[in-house]
């Protein structure tokens, strides 16, 4: 983090599978609560969304949010993964499979301005063709996270919390990110 820069920080939820007799969209709100009871106090939260699940027919579809968070009093970005990772695992989450179905998932995007672990390797995954990312996974964390400038499923809500949030790299705001996504990829993220 820069010396004097906030730190807020932006975390999109998903959730599709039940917990503990929860349904999705109560699982997001308790993990939201838990978040602030780990010492993140929430700035925004976006409304929750329903999002098909892909590929079409794997499973049954989302339910997405979007939070900015107050990290200022985190230490370092290996403790802030540490706590998601903990409130993941709270509510059920296993790490089995990438894009695989789950009872919480808690996705980093951005923390401030940061750029992790440096401008070429967020690049380079950034960019990253659609085949390449099935078959290539990055070894450490990349921020902001490479793929949120591609996905209406973190966009749409994050543009509830954050929508002049600035990509560090590509100098987008959220708002001209999901503005460039296709129609129907915005269209098919429905409010609950």
């Amino acid at each position: 983090m820069h010396p004097g820069k906030s730190r807020k920080t932006l975390v999109a939820l998903g959730a599709n599978l039940p917990f503990d007799g929860r349904d999705p969209a109560e699982t997001l709100r308790a993990a939201v609560a838990a978040l602030a009871k780990e010492g993140l106090p929430v700035l925004a939260l976006s409304a929750l969304y329903a999002t098909p699940c892909f590929p079409p027919g794997a499973g049954p579809d989302y339910v997405n949010a979007a939070a900015a968070l107050d990290a200022d009093g985190m230490v370092d970005v290996a403790s802030m993964m540490a706590l998601l990772h903990r409130v993941e695992a709270r509510f059920g989450r296993e790490r089995a499979q990438r894009w695989g179905m789950r009872t919480l998932d808690i996705d980093l995007l951005a923390m401030g301005d940061s750029v992790l672990p440096d401008a070429e390797t967020q690049d380079h995954w950034r960019n990253l063709p659609p085949e390449a990312q099935i078959r290539a996974a990055p070894d450490r964390l990349i921020l902001p996270h490479p793929r949120l400038q591609d996905r209406a499923f973190v966009l749409v809500p994050l543009a509830d919390v954050a929508p002049d949030w600035v990509h560090p790299r590509t100098g987008q705001s959220v708002r001209q990110m999901l503005a460039a996504l296709p129609a129907a990829d915005r269209d098919a993220v429905k409010p609950l």
